[in-house]
C-alpha cells in the first residue's frame, strides 16, 4: 500500500489540470431565477438520463443544528457513486448537488468522469435536501414553511459533510483526500464547503459559482448586461431587434384581440390568459441560451447547437426586413425551444417541474436574495428591485420574510479576496468569459500559499 500512496498525485497537479481544463472551455450554469425546461423526453414523457452511476440512499437527520426531538427525523438522501476506477486511498471527487435531480447534473458533467483514470478517483454526486428524491416529507415536503424550513444551505453543507465521513468509514479509506466539485448554485455550494469544511476536503472547483451576487457586492444589473452583451457581440442588429420586440408585443396586447393574436403568432398549444407568459417564453429562451452558449452542441438545458446565441442573432439578421422585430425574436427563440424540429406547439402557460426546481423559490425568498435589475442599457425590458417588495411578496407566497444578508453573514463577500487569501486555499472559480453568472464571481485566482501532498 506504500507503494500506491507514493504514486498518488499532488493536489497542486489536480489544480493545475483542473484549471487547464476550465479555462479553455466555456462551463455550465444556472439560472436561478426562472424553471428549466426539460430536454430529457421521449414520446412527450421525461426519462432518466442513461448515467454510469449507481444509485445509493443514506439516512440523513434533518436537522444537524438543533437537539430537539423532532430534529432527529431520518430522510434517504440519494447519491451517485462510481468506483470503477478507484483504490483504497486515492482521492474521493464529490459532486456538491444543486437544486434539482442529481441524476441531471451527473448527467451533464462529463469532466470529473474524464479526470477520475488518471487520479484512480472514486466519483460521488450527492443530491441536495429538497431537490430529486431527496425529500424529508416526502409528497409533503413543499407544503408549508414548517416543513420548507429545513431547506437552506447550510444545512446542505452539513448534509454532505456527514455523508462523506460516513462514506470514508465505511470505505475503510479514511486517508482518502476529498476534493469538492460544482457548478452555479452547487459551485457556490463547493466553495462554501471549503470554507466551512476544510477538514473534510482539500479543495474545490467552484465553476460559474456567483457568490458576490449579494448585497451590492456586485452591480445589480450585472446579470442582464452580460446577457444583452452577449448578443450585442454576436451582431449588434440582433441585440436592437430583441430590444425592439417587447414595445411591439405590448402594442398586440393592448388590443381587444391581442391574446389571440399572441397565441397564434406564438404557436401556442393554448390561448395564453397575459401577456406575460409570452413575454416570459422570450425572456427566458434569450437568457438560457446565454447560459448555455458553448462551443459544441449541447443537451444541458435543451438540445442546442454550438454557439446558439449566434445561431439566433443569424436567424434574426437572416430574415426579410419587412417582417416585425417580434415576429423575428419568435423565430430565434424557437431555436432554443426546437431545435430538434419535434414540437408542433408550443407550452407558454402551465409548464411542468420536471427536473424538480421548484425548492428555489424558497430559498429565493428566504436566504439566497439576489438582487437583479434591468437598465436601459440592456435588451430587456426596465425593471428594479426593492427589498421591501421583494420581502412582500414573499410573505404572501410562503409566511416568511427573507433573510437578504444573511448569506454574506454566514460565508463572507465583502472583501472576499482578503478572506480567500487568508481562509479559503485551495479552491478553483471557474467561468466561461460570456457566462452571464461570470460578474458575480470572485477573482480566478488559486492560492497556492497553503498546498499540501496527498
Amino acid at each position: 500500500m506504500k507503494k500506491e500512496a507514493m504514486e498518488l498525485p499532488s493536489f497542486s497537479s489536480i489544480l493545475l489540470l483542473l484549471l487547464c481544463a476550465f479555462t479553455l472551455a466555456e462551463v455550465e450554469s444556472v439560472y436561478f431565477p426562472g424553471i428549466y425546461q426539460s430536454s430529457l423526453k421521449k414520446n412527450g414523457k421525461t426519462v432518466k438520463p442513461k448515467i454510469p452511476y449507481k444509485s445509493q440512499y443514506f439516512p440523513q437527520v434533518l436537522d444537524h443544528f438543533t437537539f430537539q426531538p423532532k430534529s432527529y427525523k431520518i430522510f434517504y438522501q440519494k447519491y451517485l457513486i462510481n468506483s470503477q476506477y478507484w483504490h483504497k486511498g486515492a482521492p474521493i471527487f464529490v459532486y456538491t448537488g444543486n437544486e434539482g435531480d442529481i441524476d441531471w447534473f451527473a448527467a451533464n458533467t462529463g469532466f470529473m468522469l474524464d479526470i477520475a483514470p488518471k487520479f484512480h478517483a472514486l466519483l460521488v454526486f450527492i443530491e441536495h435536501r429538497f431537490y430529486g428524491e431527496s425529500m424529508p416529507f416526502g409528497k409533503h415536503s413543499y407544503r408549508s414553511a414548517k416543513t420548507l424550513g429545513y431547506l437552506n444551505s447550510q444545512q446542505a453543507l452539513a448534509d454532505y459533510a456527514v455523508l462523506i465521513r460516513s462514506l470514508k468509514h465505511n470505505l475503510s479509506s479514511e486517508a482518502s483526500p476529498v476534493v469538492v466539485f460544482g457548478g452555479s448554485y452547487g459551485g457556490m455550494l463547493a466553495a462554501w464547503f471549503r470554507l466551512k469544511y476544510p477538514h473534510i476536503a482539500i479543495g474545490a472547483l467552484a465553476s460559474s459559482a456567483p457568490i458576490l451576487q449579494f448585497d451590492d457586492i456586485t452591480p445589480w444589473s450585472s446579470f442582464y448586461d452580460a446577457v444583452s452583451q452577449d448578443y450585442k457581440d454576436a451582431s449588434l442588429n440582433c441585440y436592437e431587434v430583441i430590444k425592439g420586440s417587447w414595445a411591439e408585443l405590448n402594442s398586440i396586447s393592448a388590443n381587444d384581440e391581442g391574446l389571440a393574436e399572441i397565441s397564434r403568432h406564438f404557436r401556442a398549444c393554448k390561448q395564453v390568459h397575459s401577456i406575460n407568459s409570452a413575454r416570459d417564453w422570450l425572456w427566458e429562451a434569450f437568457v438560457y441560451t446565454a447560459m448555455v452558449n458553448y462551443p459544441t452542441e449541447a443537451n444541458f438545458l435543451m438540445p442546442l447547437p454550438a454557439y446558439p446565441v449566434e445561431e439566433m442573432c443569424k436567424i434574426i439578421d437572416g430574415s426579410s426586413p419587412q417582417s416585425t422585430k417580434l415576429s423575428r425574436a419568435f423565430a430565434a427563440a424557437s431555436l432554443y425551444y426546437n431545435y430538434s424540429q419535434t414540437e408542433k406547439c408550443f407550452k407558454l402557460e402551465d409548464e411542468t417541474d420536471e427536473h424538480g426546481l421548484s425548492g428555489w423559490n424558497w430559498q429565493a425568498c428566504t436566504e439566497m436574495v439576489m438582487p437583479m435589475v434591468v437598465t436601459n442599457e440592456s435588451m430587456f425590458p426596465p425593471s428594479s428591485f426593492s427589498y421591501k417588495e421583494n420581502a412582500e411578496d414573499c410573505k404572501k407566497q410562503f409566511g416568511v420574510a427573507p433573510r437578504p444578508h444573511w448569506i454574506t453573514t454566514e460565508f463572507g463577500g465583502t472583501m472576499i479576496e482578503q478572506v480567500l487569501k487568508r481562509f479559503g486555499s485551495n479552491i478553483i472559480f471557474s467561468n466561461g468569459l460570456q457566462d452571464p453568472w461570470s460578474r458575480g464571481r470572485s477573482v480566478e485566482v488559486i492560492n497556492f500559499k497553503y498546498l499540501e501532498i496527498l
